[in-house]
C-alpha cells in the first residue's frame, strides 16, 4: 500500500521473492495517477543524429497525457509505416537500420489522443559525398545580356561550391560576378566577347568532390541590316497588296512600318507577317502614299520606303462637305470641352451632395492622358457627324455596312487628315521608346510599353482592347445594342436590362460555397484590377443639347441610360425619371467615326486605362503619375507611402488628398477620407481596401529587408526589386492557387504547361473577357462581409450588410483595423454560383447605397455595359 500518494509515486512496479534457494520476479506494473483529460506533452525529444552508410539511428520520443497519447513518424511531411527499414518501437522509439544518404531529412514525432496533439523533430543527417543534382548548362547570350548558371548537389557535410572560368578559379570578390544563394548560382552582369568560354562548378566536402561544366557563347551585337528591302508598287482600289521588308541583327530587330509619321498598327486594315512584310487589304486611294518600313534593335536602326499608287477611275470633282469642315470643327471643339469642363466641375465640387451615380463615374473616370485620348476621339467623332448633317445629300451612314461605307463623297483625304490633326487624334499616335535596355532587360514600365521588346504596345495602358470576334454595333460600326428602340432581334424588341436583372438574376437568398471561402471571390476582384479599366466617357452630358445624362432617359450620345419599366413599381422610378444614368465608355482614336483616318471604317473600340498584365499595377499604378504619387521619395529606401499606423506597428494606406474619389457618403459616420493606392478602386469594399493594404505592407517589408541584405542599393534599385518580387508573388498565387479552383483540372489542363515566353502572343486583354466573361466574380459574392476576431467570432461592432461596406474606409479606421475583415474573407464560405442564385439583391438593389439616394444595379450595369460594347 502506498500512501499519502504523490507525482513522484508514478512509475513501474515488480515484486521480488527470495529464500536460500533463489528468487524470483513478478510481471510489471505501470501505475499512473488519473488526473482527469489532458493534452499529450512530448516528455522525452528526438535528438538530432548525424551517421554514416550502413549503421542503424535510433530517435527516442516519449509522451504524456490522458488519454495515453499514440505516436507516429514521419519523414519530411511523409509518415513512416514498419518495415524492414523502419521500426517504431513502443513507448515511442523509431529505428533505421541500415542508413543511406536518401535518410537524411527531417524526421517528426507526432503525439495524439482525443484532447489534442504535439510534435518535435530532429535531423538525421547522413554523411556522403557530394552529388550533382543540376549541372549548368550550355547557353548563348547577346553582349549586354545577363547570364547565369545553377550547380546544386547534394551531400553531408554540405558541399560548398566553386567555379572556375577556362580551367581559372573565380574569386568571390570579383566585380565581375555574382556569387548567389551560397554560390549554386554565378550570375555575370553585362556579357562582354571575352567572357565566352567554359564554366566549371566544383562541389567539395569532406567525403569527395564532383564536377560539372558548360560552354557559354556570347554573341556580338550588330546593327540592323536589310536583306529584303520595299519596292514601289502600283494597284487598283479593293485590292491587297504586299510590300516586303526583312532585316537581320543582333539582337533581332523589330520592324515596324510607318505612314508619314503615324505608326501603322495590326488590324482589320494592315497585317504583318513574322519576317515583316506589310500587307494592305482592301486598297483605296486612300491608302496612296510613301511607307516606311524601320528596322531597330538595341545597336541602331535602318529604314527603307516604298511608294504605293493606287489607280483610280476619274470620279466628279470637289468634296461637298469639305465646305463645312471649319465650321464644324470649330463647333465640335466648343461642344465637347464644354461638356468635359462641366463634367470635372460637377465631379470635383466638394460642397454637392454625391450620388451613387458619381461614385461609379469618379472611379472610372479617365485618368489624366486617358481624357485626352478620348476628348480627342470625340472631337473627330462630332466633327465627321455635325459634317453630315449639313450636308442635305451626304452619305447615310445608319444603313450602311462597314464595308460599303465610303466617304469619298463627303470628304476629301486632305480634309480627314486636317480633321484628325485639329482634334488631336494626330498627336496620340503613341510609339513607344524602348531605347533604355539596362532598364527594360530588368524592370517593367509602369505603363506596360516595351514589356514585349518585338510588340512594344502589346498589353500596354491606354491602348485598346483586343476583339476575339467583331463586335456588332447596330449600324456596323458605332452604335450600341438597343441604341434604336424600335429595332427588333429575331422578331422581338430587346428586354431592358433592369427588366432583366430583377426577374432572372436577383436572389433574395444565397446558398455558402462547400469548397470554397469567402477570398476566392476577392482575389478575383483584386486581380480584375490588375488587368483591366475601361475608360468611362469624357462627358455626363450630351454633347448635342448639353442636357446631364442624369436627366436624360433617352440615347444621345454619350448617355446611354438603363430604361426602368415604369408599371413595374420599381422605387428606381423617381423624380419623373424612368431611367438609371448610364454613360458610354471613351473610344480611342481609329475606331468608329474616327477611323476614317485609317483609311477604313473600323467598328469603336474602348480603351484599357491599365496594363494588360498581371504586374500588381493596381498597387504601383500604371501610370508614372500615379506610381509616384504612391511612392514615398523620402530618403533612398524604395518604400511605398502609408498613412496612419497601429499600435502594433502596422500602417495604413496613405489618404487620398489629390484625386476627386469619394468615400465620406454618410457625414454622420464619418469624416475620414478615401485611401490612395496604385487604383482608384481599391475604396470599393473593405475587403478589397484590405488587400491593397496588404500588398503596400508586403511591398514595404520587402524593401526593409533588401536594404538590410544590399546596403549599397539606392532607393530606385530597392523599390524595383521590390515591385519585381510583388509582381512575381501575384502571378504565383494567381496560376498555382486560384486559377486551378475556377477552371478546375480540365480547363488547366488545356492551358497546359508553361513553356516559356512567346512573343508572338497578343497580351491585351479581349473586351469579352473584360466587359463580361471575368465579371462571372459577380456571382460569387457574399451579401455579408464578415468582421471575425482571433477566436473566429464577429468583432464587438459585428458583420456588416454589404451595402454598408462600400467606400468605407472608416469601419478600418475606427472598427477593428483590417485583421478582421481578412478573417472573415478566409474563415467564412463564398457565395455558391447557382443557376437560381446569381447575384444577391445587395448588388441589385444596394450597389453603391446612400442615405439619400437610390443605389445602383450592378446586374443591369453589367448587361448595358455588354450592349454598348458589343459582346452579342
Amino acid at each position: 500500500m502506498i500512501q499519502q500518494v504523490q507525482d513522484s509515486d508514478q512509475g513501474i512496479y515488480e515484486c521480488t521473492a527470495r529464500n536460500q534457494v533463489g528468487e524470483v520476479r513478478s510481471k510489471t506494473a505501470d501505475i499512473r495517477y488519473i488526473t482527469g483529460p489532458a493534452r499529450p506533452t512530448i516528455t522525452t525529444l528526438p535528438q538530432h543524429q548525424e551517421s554514416r552508410n550502413g549503421e542503424t539511428v535510433r530517435l527516442h520520443c516519449t509522451a504524456e497525457g490522458s488519454p495515453t497519447p499514440s505516436i507516429e513518424w514521419s519523414k519530411d511531411g511523409n509518415r513512416i509505416e514498419n518495415s524492414e527499414k523502419h521500426t517504431v518501437h513502443q513507448p515511442g522509439t523509431l529505428e533505421i537500420r541500415f542508413v543511406r544518404p536518401e535518410d537524411h531529412g527531417l524526421y517528426t514525432c507526432t503525439a495524439t489522443n482525443a484532447h489534442g496533439t504535439v510534435s518535435a523533430s530532429a535531423h538525421v543527417r547522413v554523411f556522403s559525398p557530394p552529388l550533382l543534382t543540376e549541372e549548368p548548362q550550355n547557353a548563348q547570350h547577346i553582349q549586354g545580356e545577363i547570364g547565369e548558371f545553377r550547380c546544386l548537389a547534394d551531400g553531408y557535410p554540405t558541399p560548398q561550391v566553386s567555379w572556375y572560368f577556362n580551367g581559372n578559379r573565380i574569386s568571390e570578390t570579383h566585380p565581375r560576378y555574382d556569387f548567389i544563394a551560397a554560390g549554386t548560382t554565378l550570375r555575370l552582369a553585362l556579357l562582354t566577347l571575352g567572357d565566352t568560354g567554359t564554366y566549371e562548378c566544383e562541389v567539395r566536402n569532406s567525403l569527395g568532390s564532383m564536377r560539372g561544366s558548360a560552354r557559354l557563347t556570347v554573341r556580338p551585337k550588330l546593327r540592323p541590316e536589310f536583306v529584303i528591302t520595299p519596292n514601289d508598287l502600283q494597284t487598283r482600289p479593293q485590292a491587297d497588296v504586299t510590300l516586303p521588308c526583312a532585316a537581320r541583327g543582333v539582337p533581332p530587330p523589330n520592324i515596324r512600318w510607318l505612314r508619314g509619321e503615324h505608326l501603322l498598327r495590326v488590324g482589320d486594315k494592315y497585317r504583318m507577317s513574322p519576317e515583316g512584310y506589310l500587307t494592305i487589304l482592301n486598297v483605296s486611294r486612300h491608302d496612296e502614299g510613301h511607307y516606311l518600313c524601320a528596322a531597330e534593335n538595341t545597336e541602331g536602326y535602318a529604314t527603307d520606303e516604298a511608294y504605293l499608287t493606287v489607280t483610280v477611275p476619274e470620279r466628279r470633282p470637289g468634296y461637298i462637305g469639305d465646305t463645312f469642315v471649319l465650321t464644324s470643327i470649330d463647333e465640335a471643339v466648343s461642344v465637347v470641352d464644354r461638356a468635359i469642363n462641366n463634367t470635372l466641375r460637377y465631379l470635383s465640387d466638394e460642397n454637392r451632395r454625391r450620388t451613387p451615380q458619381d461614385l461609379l463615374q469618379l472611379t472610372r473616370f479617365p485618368s489624366s492622358r486617358a481624357l485626352q485620348l478620348g476628348r480627342a476621339a470625340e472631337i473627330f467623332e462630332r466633327t465627321l457627324q455635325m459634317v453630315e448633317e449639313q450636308v442635305a445629300s451626304g452619305a447615310e451612314f445608319s444603313h450602311l455596312n462597314p464595308s460599303e461605307f465610303a466617304y469619298e463623297n463627303l470628304v476629301s483625304p486632305s480634309t480627314v487628315n486636317l480633321i484628325a490633326n485639329l482634334s488631336g487624334c494626330t498627336a496620340h499616335l503613341v510609339v513607344a521608346n524602348c531605347s533604355d535596355m539596362c532598364f527594360h532587360k530588368k524592370y517593367r514600365t509602369f505603363d506596360g510599353t516595351c514589356n514585349n521588346l518585338q510588340h512594344p504596345m502589346w498589353g500596354a495602358a491606354l491602348t485598346p482592347f483586343k476583339r476575339l470576334l467583331k463586335p456588332v454595333y447596330e449600324n456596323g460600326f458605332n452604335t450600341p445594342i438597343g441604341w434604336n428602340t424600335n429595332k427588333r432581334y429575331y422578331g422581338f424588341s430587346k428586354p431592358a436590362a433592369r427588366t432583366v436583372s430583377s426577374d432572372i438574376i436577383a436572389a433574395r437568398e444565397v446558398t455558402p460555397d462547400q469548397e470554397y471561402s469567402h477570398a476566392l471571390m476577392t482575389w478575383g476582384q483584386f486581380l480584375d484590377h490588375d488587368l483591366d479599366l475601361t475608360a468611362g466617357a469624357v462627358s455626363r452630358e450630351a454633347f448635342s443639347s448639353g442636357i446631364s445624362c442624369s436627366n436624360l432617359c433617352q440615347n444621345e450620345p454619350p448617355c446611354f441610360p438603363v430604361m426602368v419599366p415604369s408599371s413595374r413599381g420599381d422605387r428606381r422610378v423617381h423624380r419623373q425619371s424612368h431611367c438609371m444614368e448610364f454613360v458610354r465608355s471613351s473610344a480611342v482614336c481609329g475606331s468608329g467615326l474616327s477611323s476614317v483616318f485609317f483609311n477604313d471604317v473600323a467598328p469603336r473600340e474602348q480603351i484599357n486605362q491599365i496594363t494588360s498584365y498581371i504586374d500588381a499595377s493596381n498597387v504601383y499604378g500604371s501610370l508614372e503619375g500615379i506610381a509616384n504619387e504612391v511612392r514615398d521619395a523620402r530618403g533612398e529606401r524604395g518604400l511605398l507611402k502609408m498613412g496612419e499606423t497601429l499600435e502594433s506597428g502596422k500602417a495604413f494606406l496613405p489618404y487620398n488628398a489629390r484625386f476627386p474619389v469619394e468615400c465620406q457618403r454618410d457625414e454622420s459616420k464619418s469624416n475620414i477620407p478615401c485611401f490612395l493606392a496604385g487604383d482608384f478602386r481599391a475604396n470599393e469594399n473593405i475587403a478589397l481596401t484590405s488587400m491593397h493594404t496588404l500588398w503596400a505592407r508586403e511591398h514595404n517589408r520587402l524593401a526593409t529587408h533588401l536594404l538590410e541584405l544590399n546596403p549599397h542599393w539606392d532607393g530606385d534599385m530597392l523599390y524595383h526589386e521590390a515591385r519585381k518580387i510583388v509582381g512575381a508573388m501575384v502571378q504565383h498565387i494567381t496560376y498555382h492557387d486560384w486559377l486551378p479552383k475556377i477552371l478546375g483540372p480540365h480547363g488547366m489542363a488545356l492551358i497546359g504547361d508553361y513553356n516559356g515566353y512567346d512573343a508572338n502572343v497578343e497580351s491585351s486583354i479581349a473586351n469579352s473577357f473584360a466587359t463580361a466573361a471575368f465579371r462571372f466574380g459577380h456571382s460569387l459574392i457574399n451579401p455579408i462581409m464578415y468582421r471575425l476576431n482571433s477566436s473566429f467570432e464577429p468583432i464587438e461592432e459585428g458583420n456588416l450588410p454589404l451595402h454598408k461596406a462600400f467606400f468605407a474606409p472608416y469601419r478600418l479606421i475606427q472598427e477593428g483595423g483590417m485583421d478582421p475583415v481578412l478573417r472573415g474573407l478566409f474563415g467564412k464560405p463564398a457565395k455558391e454560383n447557382r443557376p437560381d442564385q446569381m447575384m444577391n439583391t445587395e448588388l441589385i438593389d444596394h450597389l453603391f447605397e446612400m442615405v439619400h439616394d437610390v443605389a445602383l444595379d450592378l446586374a443591369a450595369l453589367n448587361i448595358q455595359a455588354g450592349c454598348l460594347q458589343p459582346l452579342y
